[in-house]
C-alpha cells in the first residue's frame, strides 16, 4: 500500500506499508482488512476496504472511527472520530480504478486519487494505491 498526500504549499508525504491483512468475497463485493501500525500513524485501529463494481468503501475502527467513500466525480461526507475528539471530512474522488484478476474476478488493486477536506477547509490532494498478493509461502 502507498499512499501520497499533497499540502497547501506543495509539499509531499508518501508513506509506504507492506503488511498481512485478509482478502476476501462476499455477496459480490470484495474485503479487504489490515491492522494499521506506528508507520501509517494509526496504530490501534484496523481498516476495512469494501471494493464495489464502482466504488470504494473504507471502514477504521478501534483507535479512530471513520468511514470514507470514494466515488469518481462525487464529494462524500464523514466524520472522523478520535480520541482528541471528532472532525467532519469530506472526500471528493477525482479517480479510481480497481483492478480485478480475470480467472477470478478478484481485486488485484485500487487506485484512488481525491482531494479531502476537514471541518470545510481543504487539506490536502491525496493518492492511495493498495496492492493485493498473495500468500506465496501457502500456495495462494
Amino acid at each position: 500500500m502507498t499512499g501520497c498526500q499533497r499540502d497547501a504549499d506543495g509539499v509531499e508525504n508518501i508513506i509506504e506499508l507492506f503488511t498481512c491483512g485478509h482478502s476476501y468475497m462476499r455477496n459480490g463485493v470484495h474485503y479487504i482488512s489490515y491492522r494499521e501500525t506506528e508507520v501509517t500513524g494509526l496504530e490501534g485501529a484496523t481498516t476495512l476496504l469494501k471494493v464495489y463494481a464502482d466504488y470504494v468503501i473504507l471502514i477504521r475502527t478501534g483507535r479512530v472511527e471513520q468511514r470514507q467513500e470514494f466515488r469518481t466525480g462525487k464529494c462524500c461526507s464523514s466524520s472522523y472520530i478520535t480520541p482528541y475528539g471528532t472532525m467532519k471530512m469530506g472526500v471528493r474522488t477525482k479517480y479510481l480504478t480497481i483492478t480485478r484478476c480475470v480467472e477470478t474476478d478478484l481485486v488485484r488493486g485500487v487506485d484512488i486519487e481525491y482531494e479531502l477536506e476537514i471541518d470545510g477547509q481543504w487539506q490536502s490532494s491525496n493518492k492511495l494505491a493498495v496492492i493485493v498478493q498473495g500468500d506465496k509461502k501457502n500456495g495462494h
